[in-house]
């Protein structure tokens, strides 16, 4: 079953897309090389490897450097990048990739079946990946082979339908990488195809890509092709918003992104800047609620908290309108989403004291929070700090105020380093942890379902409910987009609605305002983050 036509046009699909966006500028603004381009961005990598970094909003940075075997159409359909095409087996089990000819990584290594081959065998070895959802997906693979050097074969043991999303988008390293001392927390020796090359990083401060000159293979979906437009492109670390939005006004800065719903007021119709946003696709911020710990552990103190909550009237207040209030499991711009939760629970605080008195919790202490044989009800909140962003700290206050005032409920809001964070996921030690992610088809419902010690590189709520797996399984198991998604939404009822495991907030989205002499800044298709600055070019200013 051939999926992609390995003769698809790169030029044609290229020149369609100029003349779109040629159309709207004077013969004298057509796209021109040179300069450079100064990006204020939120997130700084805790590692400069593609393949282990696990923060989405690195993706935008890394991304300039490091490229996969397919791209993808706002649809999610797939079309050619570092592969010409693809082809899946009868038995949904052996997918095929035809490589580029004239590819090359940026450290002159030779971008061929034997290279791409190796990314996916370390992709299977616990010692580089340990702990990633990267593992969990490659353990699913049989065997990986290159009939010539061109070809790469994979198959996998069984059927597993999210797999062409995970082959298609691994970011590949070259084989130069395997052996280096950088290899876990990335560098300059990690070489990449991109169309930038890392030059220098600054720790706490900036990281700057310089022009790839020998760059020739961009995606079917770009705008041009050849080198990229700019000279070099510097990413500044700025995590406050005001921060970043100050540094755009003054100039100091070309591009921001994450721009607070305060915020957004100051680009929006302003011809001195464009503005732009976008929905990302995956898990919605959510706070997921262990079941093994604490009072967390009683379905109704979870119930409670999901039903007595109004999440709409706070998301208003800090964001301005500016994000989107959730109920499922993924984002409502994914194929997969249902929407039949949507307006369903929550903003019911008479339903949710009555949960709480029915468990127990029926005492308040002299603060007003409710306790049981002496003990308060008292739920810890984990933040990740390098996910403290959007005004996420903001938002779990007004939820901790909230959860005060109408359930009796205290909730401690403690934030970790990455080193702490990892062992507080490990040892299940928690109340709730509150996190979101942008992997699609259905990657994201796994890493956060499937048991931890099954797969479940994300389960927060550390559920190994018997219910799920079955309907992971059908999801997984059938390349049938419609009947995965009816597996999902059985899952989402029971997930959401029956036993609370997770609580959804809001779908994280993107935002994009540039100095109006910057062209070619845009979204990703289909993942809706940031594009990386490959198309981007200035004009005189």
């Amino acid at each position: 079953m051939n999926l992609i036509k390995p003769t698809i046009g790169l030029t044609a699909l290229s020149l369609m897309a100029l003349s779109v966006s040629y159309s709207a500028l004077a013969a004298d603004q057509k796209p021109r090389s040179g300069g450079s381009l100064t990006w204020g961005v939120e997130t700084e990598p805790n590692t400069f490897n593609p393949q282990l970094n696990g923060q989405s909003k690195a993706e935008l940075i890394l991304r300039v450097a490091y490229e996969s075997l397919l791209a993808r159409k706002p649809d999610g359909s797939y079309i050619p990048w570092l592969a010409k095409g693809y082809s899946l087996s009868d038995d949904g089990k052996t997918y095929t990739f035809t490589l580029r000819p004239d590819v090359t990584f940026s450290d002159g290594k030779k971008f061929d079946a034997n290279a791409v081959a190796e990314n996916f065998r370390h992709a299977q070895d616990p010692a580089y990946c340990a702990g990633s959802s990267l593992c969990a997906i490659a353990s699913r693979i049989e065997s990986v082979t290159t009939p010539d050097e061109n070809t790469v074969v994979i198959t996998l043991k069984q059927v597993y339908a999210p797999f062409l999303s995970f082959a298609a988008g691994l970011k590949l390293l070259s084989p130069a990488s395997w052996s280096s001392p950088q290899l876990k927390a990335g560098g300059p020796d990690l070489a990449g195809t991109g169309p930038f090359i890392l030059k220098r990083y600054e720790k706490g401060q900036q990281v700057e890509y310089v022009k790839n000159p020998a760059y020739n293979w961009a995606s079917a979906n770009a705008s041009h092709q050849g080198p990229a437009y700019l000279d070099s492109v510097t990413y500044r670390f700025l995590p406050e918003s005001s921060v970043r939005t100050g540094a755009l006004l003054s100039g100091q800065v070309d591009v921001i992104e994450g721009i607070s719903g305060n915020d957004a007021g100051e680009f929006k119709d302003n011809p001195d800047f464009t503005y732009q946003h976008a929905l990302n696709t995956g898990t919605p911020y959510s706070l997921f609620l262990n079941v093994t710990y604490g009072p967390t552990q009683e379905v109704k103190v979870r119930q409670a908290l999901l039903q007595g909550l109004d999440i709409g009237p706070i998301l208003q207040s800090i964001y301005r309108g500016e994000r989107t209030r959730v109920w499922g499991i993924t984002s409502p711009v994914d194929p997969l989403y249902d929407n039949s939760l949507d307006g369903k629970y929550g903003n019911n605080p008479q339903l949710a004291n009555s949960l709480l008195d029915e468990s127990g919790w029926k005492t308040r202490d002299g603060e007003g929070f409710r306790s049981k044989d002496g003990k308060r009800l008292s739920i810890e909140i984990i933040q990740a700090q390098a996910t403290v962003r959007d005004q996420r700290d903001v938002l779990l206050q007004a939820l901790q105020a909230q959860a005060r005032q109408r359930l009796g409920i205290e909730l401690k809001i403690r934030y970790v380093d990455s080193g702490t964070y990892t062992d507080v996921r490990n040892t299940g030690l928690f109340g709730s942890i509150a996190n979101s992610n942008t992997d699609t088809d259905g990657i994201d419902i796994e890493n956060h379902y499937l048991p931890v010690k099954g797969g479940g590189a994300i389960n927060y709520s550390r559920t190994d409910a018997p219910e799920i797996a079955p309907w992971l399984h059908g999801a997984a198991q059938t390349l049938d987009n419609d009947k995965r998604k009816g597996f999902y939404a059985q899952l989402q009822q029971f997930a959401i609605v029956q036993q609370a495991f997770a609580i959804p907030l809001y779908e994280p989205e993107d935002q994009i305002a540039a100095a109006s002499y910057v062209h070619g800044v845009g979204f990703r298709p289909f993942k809706q983050m940031p594009e990386n600055a490959y198309d981007v070019w200035l004009s005189d200013h």
